[in-house]
């Protein structure tokens, strides 16, 4: 049993007396759950039917803790898209629709990048780099993550209801949010505007940009309304309030730290921190942990890389400023959002396995567990990614696509022995539709039902392939909603899965194995169609997909496509878009242009992603005299080969559009 806890539900401008026991605690707090009418405007199916419980307990719970439900609602949103995610923590050990947080169990000592083989320099011409990176120490955690605990005093709820029982997690974050409120000294408004300080409060986060950032994305969910089935198939809604101001002054009132934003390279809608990666020489040869350069005026940034941490936010953090080990641009966190920046834009940061990649790329990681399906991003998240993304891709011309927004599973291998070991993540369960959607990018159909082009697009909460070896070994992952469609030889699931040649193993469906996998947003030649099922050209290979009318997992598009020209039999396919020998001044070694064990078949197409010249970024010292953007003749199509990314020579295939 827990003891009494201060009742933070009072009238406005009045305390109540503490709770005795927690049972008149939890039956005080269930009777209005279970009474409550649900909200004006709330859809007829969500009030009377069972699908209505959740909407139920918003009403519940905002009456019960006098917080608007309007408020209550747009908070929840942000915190889980008022998903219960069947009791399964978050990355950071948040449960249920508010995302309440008990991060005991959540917190891991994974080095960063340590689920590959992979060189994060991805260039040859240095050793491999591969530190022994120190663990971090487990500290004391933050209150942000232990709000879980906090609730379950305010409530007398017991915390395993709280993490499971979603009207009563609802409950927990109500109570939250009313004690935020009585801690500013505001009254139980009415009024949602009066709550913008609580909000702020609630994100956890203990800076003034940072818990504004929050804020600010609830008043927009409030101003625009949302409406949507979650993942237990409850439909909730939230009434669009546009006129509604919020009073923002009340920030002034939180308390909140307001750090230095420093150099910061973000845009003014994120709160954004400078926690540098260290440029620093040590040993005789030895430097770390980024390149200094002068992008774009030296090479244009043509991609941004999609990470997951495969770490917590503080353990991370330590990695990323060890002089011995890799780097890269951002890093954001999963509980509000906040972004740490570490390596400029103009410099080149180490931390997608090939050079070629890195030279033209930002990084951003984002705290999470790819082998994790239920361990699930944060709406918070997703959203400061999103303003990170467009600030970036605007500022440096990138387009917003997925030939340009690439996971590191799409970054190629840059030589054959390389292959095996390049890394898998963000994984199947990162949703790229959403995000697009947040980049204002959304995929749809761009051409007939007949065109020879295809985007993959599942429906990410019903499109569930079975996975395996998320924990141990051949041992089956949760069932979860999935970006990723399987392929196979033939017309049949039960035909073999399509060979990636470059692995060197048989295919399998393991979370980690991309051979026979493609992603939302992903471009590829049809090759045939038959029934319910779609071929498309990948790996040199013909490969299946099912794509039934009604539940289609791939939409028509069009655009630019590849083929061999005509008399050659196939075409080398490349990891690196190096340029030709005769392009390298004296003291700058030649890069060999070796390719890949994959080749284009005559008769086969390709979707091309870009046009891109031969470069090749030499930067092998700690002092910049030496380091030369070498640019040849040559010029390269980046393709959609197979899961990842590759390139051609320009000179070996010819240019076609696909139909409309």
């Amino acid at each position: 049993m827990r003891g009494s806890a201060t009742d933070p539900r009072p009238a406005p401008g009045s305390r109540r007396t503490r709770r005795t026991a927690v049972a008149v605690a939890s039956a005080a707090l269930l009777f209005p759950l279970l009474g409550a009418a649900p909200s004006q405007g709330a859809p007829e199916s969500a009030t009377d039917s069972s699908t209505g419980r959740l909407q139920h307990a918003f009403a519940g719970a905002a009456a019960e803790y006098h917080v608007p439900q309007s408020v209550l609602l747009a908070v929840s949103y942000l915190q889980s898209r008022w998903n219960s995610h069947h009791g399964a923590p978050s990355v950071i050990g948040g449960y249920g629709p508010m995302h309440l947080t008990d991060a005991r169990a959540a917190l891991a000592a994974t080095e960063h990048l340590s689920t590959g083989s992979e060189d994060a320099r991805g260039d040859s011409s240095r050793p491999a780099l591969h530190p022994r990176a120190t663990a971090p120490k487990e500290s004391a955690l933050p209150a942000r993550l232990k709000t879980l605990t906090k609730a379950a005093e305010l409530t007398g709820i017991p915390a395993e209801e709280l993490r499971t029982d979603p009207a009563k997690n609802v409950a927990g974050g109500a109570a939250l949010l009313a004690a935020a409120q009585q801690q500013l000294g505001e009254p139980l408004s009415a009024d949602p505007a009066d709550w913008y300080g609580a909000v702020a409060r609630f994100s956890g986060a203990d800076d003034t940009a940072t818990a504004a950032a929050y804020a600010n994305d609830v008043y927009d969910v409030l101003h625009t309304g949302e409406e949507r089935t979650t993942d237990d198939g409850q439909l909730v809604a939230l009434a669009a309030q546009p006129g509604l101001k919020a009073d923002t002054s009340l920030l002034k009132r939180t308390g909140l730290r307001t750090p230095p934003a420093g150099d910061t390279e973000c845009p003014r809608s994120v709160s954004c921190e400078w926690i540098p990666a260290p440029y620093s020489q040590f040993g005789n040869d030895d430097y770390g942990n980024h390149d200094l350069g002068d992008r774009p005026g030296s090479q244009a940034i043509k991609y941004i890389v999609i990470h997951d941490t495969e770490g917590t936010w503080d353990g991370v953090l330590n990695l990323v400023q060890d002089p011995t080990y890799v780097s890269w641009n951002y890093t954001i966190r999963s509980t509000d959002g906040l972004i740490a920046q570490h390596v400029k834009a103009k410099d080149v940061a180490w931390h997608a396995g090939n050079w070629d990649i890195n030279a033209r790329s930002v990084g951003i990681e984002h705290e999470g567990f790819l082998v994790d399906p239920d361990a699930w991003y944060t709406e918070a998240m997703y959203r400061s990614s999103a303003r990170l993304v467009r600030y970036l891709a605007h500022r440096y011309d990138i387009p917003l696509d997925r030939q340009h927004i690439l996971g590191h599973d799409n970054v190629p291998g840059p030589t054959t022995s390389t292959i095996p070991g390049m890394h898998t993540d963000p994984g199947p369960y990162w949703d790229w539709a959403h995000y697009f959607r947040l980049l204002g990018r959304p995929f749809h159909p761009t051409a007939g039902p007949r065109s020879g082009m295809v985007t993959i697009l599942p429906d990410y909460a019903s499109n569930q392939p079975v996975y395996t070896s998320c924990k141990t070994k051949g041992d089956t992952c949760p069932a979860h909603g999935s970006s990723e469609v399987r392929l196979y030889s033939d017309h049949d699931v039960n035909a073999p899965l399509i060979k990636d040649i470059g692995l060197g193993t048989a295919p399998t469906d393991g979370v980690n194995d991309l051979s026979s996998r493609v992603s939302t947003g992903q471009q590829y030649a049809v090759a045939d169609r038959w029934g319910d099922w779609t071929a498309i050209w990948y790996l040199g290979q013909k490969a299946w997909f099912e794509n039934p009318r009604g539940q289609r997992t791939a939409v028509p598009a069009s655009g630019l496509i590849v083929t061999p020209r005509d008399g050659l039999a196939s075409v080398p396919v490349y990891g690196r878009a190096y340029p030709e020998k005769e392009a390298y001044p004296a003291g700058v070694p030649a890069q060999s242009v070796v390719p890949l064990p994959y080749t284009i078949p005559a008769g086969q197409r390709y979707a091309v992603g870009d046009e891109v010249p031969g470069e090749y970024y030499y930067a092998v010292t700690f002092t910049t005299d030496s380091h030369r953007v070498v640019i040849g003749k040559d010029l390269y199509y980046e393709i959609q080969y197979g899961h990842r990314v590759e390139f051609v020579r320009a000179a070996d295939v010819r240019l076609e559009t696909s139909g409309h």
